[in-house]
């Protein structure tokens, strides 16, 4: 899936950066960079916007006061050289918020936030969900993980056939599951119809053993007594 973005900053440099960062993401289309907030309203009405980057304190009108009189305002994430404006940011329900200059490493964090954001949600009907890895969105069937592990800062998603490492926190990564996936310990979550046999202390899972964490005890063996 491709995603538009439009840049609204008045630093002629402050947009450039930012383009450059974007032109190595395959995924994400810029279709505009504006100098102001009333050159971006008539970017809005034109085209499908998916993603601001916007400046918060511009002429005339500021990126706060713009996306406040929008109706149906696109996923921001706000960029400016001020800390003080994090809180109204965040208010606003941006996706994240960048203190110029802007490093690939922390832009690229923000966009992980951004697909985290517009993942499919939890949902009994649903059947994949998009993973990010090595700049690509890979699709990944719901049906086919048997269980996902934590490993510090990373999560290692198991598979039927493979396994993915990618950098994400396990319970982040759990917002994005159904129902039939289930958090048995701090480090693991299983998918409920791999489940070959449990004990007290364990779920099996064809031949592997996962310990059930003494947090999550009472209401995993309820939920697998019950299922």
């Amino acid at each position: 899936m491709s995603y538009n973005c439009l840049i609204v900053d008045d630093e002629a440099l402050a947009r450039e950066l930012i383009e450059i960062h974007l032109s190595q993401l395959g995924d994400f289309k810029l279709i505009a960079a504006c100098e102001d907030a009333l050159e971006a309203q008539q970017i809005l009405q034109k085209e499908r916007i998916d993603l601001i980057f916007l400046d918060i304190e511009m002429p005339q009108l500021k990126g706060t006061q713009f996306i406040k009189n929008l109706s149906h305002p696109p996923k921001v994430i706000f960029t400016t050289a001020y800390r003080d404006y994090a809180v109204e940011g965040f208010e606003l329900n941006a996706v994240d918020y960048l203190l110029k200059p802007i490093e690939f490493e922390r832009f690229f964090k923000a966009i992980e936030r951004f697909l985290e954001s517009v993942s499919i949600k939890k949902n009994p009907l649903s059947t994949h969900i998009f993973i990010r890895k090595n700049k690509k969105n890979i699709k990944v069937l719901l049906e086919e993980i048997s269980y996902i592990e934590s490993e510090k800062d990373y999560i290692r998603i198991h598979l039927s056939d493979k396994e993915l490492l990618i950098k994400n926190g396990i319970s982040a990564f759990a917002e994005r599951l159904d129902q039939r996936f289930l958090r048995v310990h701090r480090s693991f979550i299983v998918n409920i119809d791999k489940i070959t046999a449990f004990t007290q202390n364990d779920i099996e899972l064809k031949d592997k053993e996962i310990p059930i964490g003494e947090f999550y005890k009472k209401a995993v063996l309820g939920m697998l007594q019950a299922y």
